[in-house]
């Protein structure tokens, strides 16, 4: 339908600035940040700090996936851990501070606290079950 091919270009125009914004961080990310800061902080040595900082760094960071993804695929490829990207996803997805003046408006204080207290340590275990499990995976 007509229709549906309109309004799939229209997303297309309203997300492209997105994407390639996306893509420039991303790729700024790999060549501004030096290996060695990189190694030490989020690297797959560093631990259940790098996974800290992931899960802080995801739960602040803005945006959809169109932001976050690609980010997270720049952070591997400079020689961020396992652990601390799958963290700073989780972190991102369960936490959400970005969102959290709108799910307080919309849900009200009360269900935000609960899902916050609810998903609290998820982000950092998840990133340690990754590390344990899959930081030596290609």
């Amino acid at each position: 339908h007509i229709s549906g091919i309109k309004s799939a270009a229209n997303m297309v125009i309203e997300i492209l600035p997105l994407l390639c914004f996306a893509f420039i961080v991303a790729g700024m990310v790999q060549v501004l940040l030096p290996h060695e800061l990189l190694a030490k902080w989020i690297g797959k040595e560093s631990g259940l700090r790098g996974i800290l900082i992931g899960t802080v760094a995801g739960g602040l960071a803005p945006g959809g996936p169109y932001v976050s993804l690609p980010v997270v695929a720049a952070l591997l490829r400079s020689g961020a851990g396992i652990g601390t990207t799958v963290a700073f996803l989780t972190g991102w997805s369960l936490w959400a501070i970005g969102r959290l003046p709108i799910e307080v408006g919309i849900l009200g204080l009360r269900f935000a606290l609960i899902r916050i207290a609810s998903t609290f340590f998820f982000p950092p275990i998840a990133g340690l079950i990754a590390q344990t499990f899959f930081g030596g995976a290609k």
